[in-house]
């Protein structure tokens, strides 16, 4: 689920209202006694908030059950564990096997960062039916994220704005308002988000975790984290490596690399993405609608784009389809194998002047619902990478890098680069160069690369193994296409992960699924 522009984001206020209204229960956690014993009011879960994304609340599970709701407090501020608390959502289905056979609660995180989970455990509930046998499937909204004191940064009308933007500037002009219209949004996600900011590091969210786990009643953290949700996990090993259980990370983030060389191995990732969709495209026995060839094809894009950024054409009613936003709309639609077909479909009505499939996959890739409003997926997206990320990089910085980012990909090399600047202006300094995810105890990890995956590089599953340290993981490779392997339904890689996660039984090392 990570957004490969890096487009920004923030937090709250600090006035009372808002501290009732987001931080549910600003009181101290003195008042409420030790956070470890608190108990969860498990309800009915409602409709998603906006920031989760609207619409309607999930529906009953295959077993007649519910899916259930609740809100674990926790410190705002992990340095001060008695001072202030937020409100962190929950959501859980309880095991459908016997108890007898209950191993605990598997916990989800599905990446981002910025992914409401409260929302995606449902979408997604059933191809976790069968983890579902033995455990509580649980997810939550990381603190910034959805109901957990979101980060709320510029209206509805003004983000519309905001990604219609030329991303790719190309004259000190261009740039000039790039710039401005940076530290506009990151000057109003300060206002709006003060409080919280601060707050929104990987290394919160990890300690949120192992309060979750105490709060429900596991001894060990069984984790199953997919993109960003790798990075979480590996942080959370780092503090906490004698708590962790069974534990499987899916699309893994390559957590030796800095800002600048992510955004550059992203490039890459998502140029292989387009290179195989383009490919497959060709090679089939019926004829592909975009080109005789992969270069055609991929010449035909480049082409639409730069003929984009002179002139948009219409998109969604009264919104043009720009260069950004068809750029984020095919990056989206190379998330997975599935969406390729709506890339062509998007493309062909493209080159006849109607955008509207491509603007849908943009506006997906940004949170925004069809209604116009937005999710906090990108404000979140943004507060937490800028309080994890220590550099701020500046324009000559993306002027020297623009050579290798172009070379790296020749369609999405300037978006990566110039998406560098986005925490320029931020009003938190980052907290390191990259996470640190050393964990010796720990483990073991099943760890999980995908050799066709854009947005985690195949090359960040050896990196994570190898952080880890001597003996905490086990690395799975699939020979596939999209972000992660255990969703794209292969067999080999299910039965590996569902054998280790529900019988504690490891695949050998270097298995390669294809």
């Amino acid at each position: 689920m990570a957004n490969p522009f890096r487009l920004r984001a923030v937090a709250l206020t600090t006035s009372a209202v808002l501290c009732a209204a987001v931080l549910a229960g600003c009181g101290g956690s003195t008042e409420n006694g030790d956070l470890r014993q608190q108990k969860l009011n498990w309800k009915d879960c409602p409709a998603p908030s906006e920031a989760e994304g609207g619409g309607s609340a999930p529906s009953p599970l295959p077993n007649g059950g519910t899916w259930q709701c609740a809100t674990m407090k926790a410190p705002l501020d992990w340095g001060k564990p008695k001072g202030d608390t937020i409100g962190i959502a929950l959501i859980r289905a309880r095991a459908t096997g016997r108890a007898s056979g209950r191993i605990g609660s598997l916990v989800f995180n599905f990446g981002g960062p910025g992914g409401s989970g409260v929302t995606t455990l449902p979408a997604f509930g059933p191809d976790y039916s069968t983890l579902g046998t033995r455990y509580d499937l649980v997810s939550f909204d990381p603190r910034g994220v959805g109901r957990s004191a979101p980060v709320k940064c510029e209206s509805d009308a003004q983000l519309d704005v905001y990604f219609q933007q030329d991303a790719t500037p190309d004259d000190n002009a261009e740039i000039a308002r790039f710039l401005k219209r940076t530290k506009r949004f990151n000057g109003a996600c300060e206002e709006n988000s003060r409080q919280i900011l601060p707050h929104v590091r990987t290394t919160d969210a990890a300690r949120d975790m192992d309060l979750m786990r105490q709060v429900l009643g596991d001894r060990k953290l069984h984790y199953f984290g997919i993109s960003y949700g790798t990075e979480l996990g590996g942080v959370y090993a780092h503090l906490f490596p004698r708590n962790v259980g069974r534990a499987v990370f899916d699309a893994v983030v390559d957590p030796t690399e800095d800002p600048e060389q992510s955004a550059l191995s992203q490039a890459k990732g998502f140029q292989l993405a387009l290179d195989n969709f383009a490919e497959d495209c060709t090679s089939k026995t019926t004829e592909c609608p975009i080109g005789d060839t992969p270069k055609e094809v991929k010449d035909r894009i480049a082409k639409l784009l730069a003929d984009l950024e002179k002139k948009p054409i219409p998109g969604i009613f009264p919104r043009e389809l720009t260069q950004t936003a068809a750029t984020n709309g095919i990056a989206q639609s190379l998330y997975s194998k599935d969406f390729w077909e709506y890339l062509t479909e998007g493309l062909e009505q493209a080159y006849d002047g109607d955008g509207k499939i491509l603007m849908l996959l943009s506006d997906s890739m940004n949170g925004r619902s069809e209604n116009g409003e937005y999710s906090n997926l990108i404000p979140a997206n943004t507060a937490i990478n800028c309080a994890d990320d220590k550099p701020r990089y500046t324009t000559a910085d993306v002027q020297r890098g623009l050579p290798r980012f172009r070379a790296a990909s020749p369609l999405f090399g300037d978006f990566m680069a110039w998406a560098m600047l986005s925490c320029t202006d931020w009003a938190v300094p980052g907290a390191a160069n990259h996470p640190e995810v050393s964990a010796p105890g720990a483990g073991p990890i099943l760890v999980v690369g995908n050799t066709g995956d854009p947005a985690t590089p195949y090359g960040g599953a050896r990196a994570m193994v190898q952080a880890l340290g001597k003996g905490v993981a086990v690395e799975l490779t699939y020979q596939g296409q999209g972000h992660g392997s255990y969703d794209s339904k292969d067999k080999c890689v299910q039965s590996a992960v569902n054998a280790y996660l529900l019988d504690g039984k490891l695949p050998k090392a270097d298995t390669v699924c294809s």
